[in-house]
């Protein structure tokens, strides 16, 4: 590993957790160099939700590049990218009753969220932005002006102005929150933006995570989402969910907020989009939104990645019937049962367990603690990863296509990675 310590900058982070030499991968599995096998319960932080290797994406991948199809190809139309279009409208779209437009832009989840601010605050002629408490929307500046992670923030060497960060409205309160979060604190803002003399504008935009994956696996209320929807349409803001880590399919739904009766002007989408593991990012923008956009005033190099669309028809394909969610609830279950056992066997130590589908949290109230179980968990074969703040969240994210004995084998090494952890406390 010498030439990367050597030649590779020094922001590398996940290979200092994960100090080995990957070389294959199939579904839930990865092997190094040393043909040690490990147990994938990160998926590329919830990319790879179809696994590695995907044997339908490979096939059609493969097929695609025989044939001399189009690779890149800006925002021009190719077969696959109105492939990919055509069964995202069938699958996702007109089930909802939705007729948002599909905008494609730069290949990653922060463009997707850039692309989204513009967007906003062109349609209101508003500069300001509501975002959460410890949400995570990305690293290039106006997504990291919404990110609340004050190591992130540091790097920008820059202000990151116009956007107001308020408590997020937790399913259930997080076992050490002291921001006063759910309907009490969403009813004081609107209290606020309500009274003419607080000094409040009002903003562009809400954006929200239903579940905020990297800020510790916090799951919102279902009312109180309802509440930041309605209060964005009285102050004709727009209400933007940020669904990229969460999204297509993770949490047993398309999408992380289905059935909750939310009608979002924009949706975000990324990371498992495309599902191979090729970058895809898309925004979900409804018609009169979308109008506001001239022809070619935001573009990205890589809005036109035909490998992706081609994955990631194929991954739509999954959607057709209930199978696949079907097995996303079960297996989320398992994890869930497995984690709330763990947290009644060190009942003293307060851990708390949270999540949603295949996206399953514990937090160990201590960051050193939960340090020491990943390292724990790499040496026993599993790779997992923290998450929330000072990294005191063990998130599960495995491939939804894991196999069942995959899962169980995992949950099990987690269990001695934590009893070890604990033991050496």
């Amino acid at each position: 590993m010498e030439v990367f310590g050597r030649w590779e900058s020094e922001i590398r982070g996940y290979c200092r957790a994960y100090p080995t030499v990957f070389v294959s991968s199939s579904n839930a599995r990865q092997g190094d160099e040393q043909g040690k096998s490990f147990i994938d319960f990160f998926a590329g932080a919830g990319v790879l939700n179809f696994g590695h290797n995907n044997p339908r994406m490979k096939a059609a991948i493969v097929e695609y590049i025989q044939q001399d199809g189009i690779t890149h190809s800006l925002d021009m139309y190719t077969q696959a990218k109105r492939a990919f279009i055509e069964t995202f409208v069938e699958v996702i779209l007109q089930p909802r009753g939705w007729d948002h437009r599909l905008q494609f832009m730069g290949p990653t989840g922060t463009n997707a969220v850039e692309a989204a601010l513009k967007l906003a605050r062109r349609v209101t002629g508003r500069p300001n932005v509501v975002a959460f408490h410890k949400g995570f929307h990305g690293m290039t500046l106006g997504s990291l002006a919404l990110t609340a992670n004050s190591y992130f923030r540091g790097a920008a060497g820059v202000p990151l102005n116009h956007v107001m960060h308020v408590p997020f409205g937790c399913e259930t309160p997080c076992a050490d929150c002291q921001l006063g979060c759910g309907m009490d604190s969403l009813n004081a803002l609107r209290a606020r933006f309500q009274d003419s003399s607080s000094g409040l504008a009002p903003p562009a935009a809400f954006v929200v995570e239903a579940i905020q994956a990297e800020g510790g696996v916090n799951v919102a209320s279902e009312v109180w989402l309802q509440g930041v929807q309605q209060l964005a349409s009285d102050l004709g803001a727009l209400f933007i969910i940020d669904d990229i880590q969460a999204g297509c399919g993770r949490t047993g739904n398309y999408f992380s907020f289905d059935g909750m009766g939310l009608a979002p002007d924009i949706v975000c989408l990324a990371k498992g989009l495309g599902g191979f593991g090729t970058p895809i990012a898309m925004n979900l923008v409804k018609p009169e939104h979308d109008a506001h956009w001239s022809p070619g005033e935001h573009t990205g190099t890589f809005r036109g990645q035909n490998l992706s669309f081609v994955a990631g028809r194929i991954g739509l394909e999954y959607f057709r019937d209930g199978e696949l969610l079907t097995a996303v609830r079960r297996k989320g279950g398992v994890l869930r049962e497995a984690l709330q056992g763990l947290a009644s066997r060190y009942r003293r130590l307060g851990f708390q367990v949270r999540g949603k589908g295949m996206m399953q949290a514990i937090d160990l109230r201590d960051g050193a603690l939960a340090k020491r179980v990943a390292g724990n968990c790499f040496k026993l074969g599993l790779i997992i990863g923290p998450c929330g703040t000072g990294g005191k969240v063990i998130k599960l994210i495995p491939p939804l296509t894991i196999p069942d004995d995959d899962l169980q084998a995992g949950l099990e090494l987690l269990a001695r990675a934590i009893d070890q952890a604990v033991e050496a406390a």
